[in-house]
């Protein structure tokens, strides 16, 4: 699981820093967290394909979010996709995507199926699944957590060949713990699995603009890795609350509250360029912590 950070400030962009954006890729797919303007020239950079893109997860729709979304549409377009794209975000998703797309005066190729979510399991797929959560902000807004599926263990080839259990869909049902008949006969995922290979999967939780609350830490707790907006420094906590974000600090000690194992803080302020001062607030609650660059790559 690979995660790169397409930009990274708030607000408006820097000669450093395009507005936020993050994505994920897993099983030959990509999952995009925001699409502010500027993030398809910021995919081309670093090599993450839009036409692998499978959904779009937007926290909110203030326009530091949101302004690439049309433009990313039709260059996928263009370029001919014909197969489906997801989006998802809180209360006024549908009715913020169609303003989007009239605006822009385009024609697409494809269908674009637009969700509104507020908690709960969003999105899955065989390996992988997307929960949210509500945050506190001025507007509808919403956290995600990006989960790989447990790995319950191996399945041993070998030995459902020397059972003569029939290849194909009866493989597929032990795997997932289902027990199945063939010729009469009674086959039990033991028989075929070796649990000693089970693993825990990957857990990435992103947390875009929000007043720090606890309402959002059972949602993620334990992350392998927190994506965690850090729009001001503690002394400037006076303005993050008046504009309903979170400090340095307070995403540290977030991080530090609900055990998670790495902190990566992002949507910075174009006001606060120094990056050692920022981690240096940060570590003063949880070591673990990096801030975040433009096409920055991390390895889950």
């Amino acid at each position: 699981m690979k995660i790169v950070f397409l930009g990274t400030s708030c607000s408006n962009p820097t000669v450093e820093r395009n507005l936020s954006a993050t994505a994920i890729q897993f099983d030959g797919k990509w999952f995009l967290f925001e699409c502010p303007e500027g993030t398809q020239r910021q995919m081309m950079q670093s090599g993450v394909s839009y036409m692998k893109v499978q959904a779009i997860f937007f926290s909110h729709f203030h326009a530091d979010h949101f302004l690439g979304f049309p433009g990313l549409v039709a260059t996928m377009s263009m370029h001919g996709r014909d197969y489906p794209l997801y989006v998802f975000g809180p209360k006024g998703t549908k009715e913020e995507i169609r303003k989007a797309l009239d605006l822009a005066m385009m024609r697409k190729d494809f269908e674009i199926i637009a969700k509104e979510v507020r908690s709960g399991k969003i999105y899955e797929e065989e390996k992988m699944l997307v929960e949210t959560f509500p945050l506190k902000h001025g507007v509808p807004c919403a956290g995600f957590v990006f989960k790989e599926k447990d790995k319950a263990g191996e399945f041993q080839r070998k030995k459902a060949l020397e059972l003569e259990i029939p290849e194909g869909p009866l493989w597929s049902k032990l795997q997932k713990g289902e027990t199945v008949k063939a010729d009469g006969k009674t086959f039990t995922p033991q028989q075929v699995m070796d649990y000693s290979k089970g693993r825990k999967g990957k857990k990435i939780s992103i947390v875009m603009d929000t007043l720090p609350n606890e309402s959002y830490f059972e949602d993620i707790k334990e992350s392998d890795l927190l994506v965690h907006e850090a729009s001001f420094l503690d002394s400037q906590k006076e303005r993050a609350i008046e504009t309903k974000h979170s400090t340095a600090l307070e995403a540290a000690e977030i991080a530090a509250r609900t055990r998670v194992k790495q902190l990566v803080l992002t949507h910075l302020s174009p006001r606060n360029e120094d990056n050692e001062k920022i981690e240096n607030e940060a570590r003063r609650a949880f070591a673990n912590v990096t801030v975040a660059k433009d096409l920055m790559e991390i390895e889950v």
